[in-house]
């Protein structure tokens, strides 16, 4: 799976929430189906995104480059996947 292509295309055409306010807030709710977290991520947050039950993938980079990955000119340090939409993003689920 290419990473990148996925995770564009799930921006593009599902429901993705960026940064990790939004992340919290969408565990919480219980409306998140697969968490990013990029390598630098505040280690509260991993440890309060991994108290939930929701698949967490740990990306290979800094919030620079999940911000590159998504297509975005800012680093972002979580993704919260609330509907993959035609991606097979959610197929990361199996390598948590």
């Amino acid at each position: 799976m290419d990473l990148n292509r996925e995770l564009r295309s799930a921006i593009g055409t599902g429901n993705v929430r960026l940064g990790t306010s939004q992340c919290r807030e969408a565990v919480a709710t219980g409306k998140a189906k697969l968490v990013l977290l990029a390598r630098n991520c505040p280690a509260a947050v991993v440890e309060e995104i991994e108290r939930g039950e929701v698949p967490t993938y740990h990306f290979d980079g800094t919030n620079s480059d999940l911000g590159v990955a998504c297509g975005k000119p800012f680093g972002i340090s979580a993704v919260t996947i609330l509907d993959g939409g035609s991606s097979e993003i959610l197929g990361l689920r199996a390598s948590c």
